[in-house]
């Protein structure tokens, strides 16, 4: 058998993995390893709604289903809440089991290009979910598989999201790889149509050549303004996004530098 192929039988073993005090157990990140990043221009065989009241996100939040709302054939099942905060590049999935248990009624998304790491935090969230069965706890939070920088619109409506987060992005070094950074002119107003006005855009990076980037063009869109950084250092969600992510943690761990941007979304001037 080929190591794909027991990483797959690995994987699958885990659904009906519990210890022997009957808790479902966590999955292993080793069964779930891929390349770290994947290119966003490729055709990556995606699956996507038409618009966002195309999409079904019942699956994702069972416990967060409208069943007062009469069934329409051929409708998705209307929700009790819309998602409101986006975890964009999501990775393992740190961001989004330390910010659900915050936000226990907050609906949010990871959001991930790469096929086995969006299997691992599914996963993860369905095991947490099981593991707090009692407190319902991890409902609120989803991943699913999506190219943002493709397909951001066909999910969230205008003014849907109060946060996003970007937390070390691929940096691109090379020039000719700028074009391929999740943040540019470009993205930035997909961020301002989906973000309602006073929502935050959060950024971090240990490439400082990276963070200038980002902040630069944030600050020359004219729909976002940088967050006071008395106001960012009080953000409880600052210091999760610093501490409790995979890439956060490693760069503790060598003692790297962390930089750190919110950006408010401005109101949009009258027609």
């Amino acid at each position: 058998m080929t190591g794909a192929a027991n990483k797959r039988a690995n994987r699958e073993r885990f659904h009906a993995s519990r210890g022997q005090d009957g808790v479902v157990k966590l999955p292993q990140k080793r069964f779930y390893r891929q390349r770290a990043h994947a290119n966003p221009f490729s055709d990556h065989s995606l699956t996507y709604p038409e618009s966002p009241a195309a999409m079904d996100w019942s699956k994702y939040y069972p416990s967060f289903v409208d069943d007062d709302a009469p069934e329409q054939q051929g409708q998705p099942r209307r929700m009790k809440k819309d998602v409101e905060v986006v975890d964009i590049g999501c990775g393992f999935g740190g961001l989004l089991v330390a910010l659900a248990p915050m936000m226990p009624e907050t609906l949010m998304l990871g959001l991930e290009i790469r096929t086995s790491v969006t299997e691992f935090v599914q996963d993860r969230i369905w095991a947490l979910r099981e593991q707090n069965s009692a407190s319902k706890l991890y409902q609120n939070a989803a991943c699913l598989r999506a190219n943002s920088m493709k397909f951001l619109p066909n999910f969230f409506n205008k003014g849907q999201l109060s946060k996003i987060f970007i937390c070390f992005p691929d940096p691109h070094f090379k020039v000719r790889k700028h074009k391929a950074r999740i943040v540019s002119t470009t993205l930035n107003s997909e961020y301002a149509y989906a973000l309602r006005p006073g929502g935050i855009m959060y950024t971090i990076t240990d490439v400082e050549a990276l963070h200038e980037w980002m902040v630069h063009h944030f600050k020359t869109h004219p729909s976002f303004e940088r967050v006071a950084a008395e106001e960012e250092q009080e953000d409880e969600c600052v210091k999760v996004m610093m501490m409790e992510t995979e890439e956060g943690k490693k760069v503790e761990r060598n003692k790297g530098q962390k930089f750190v941007a919110l950006f408010r979304r401005l109101e949009d001037p009258p027609w």
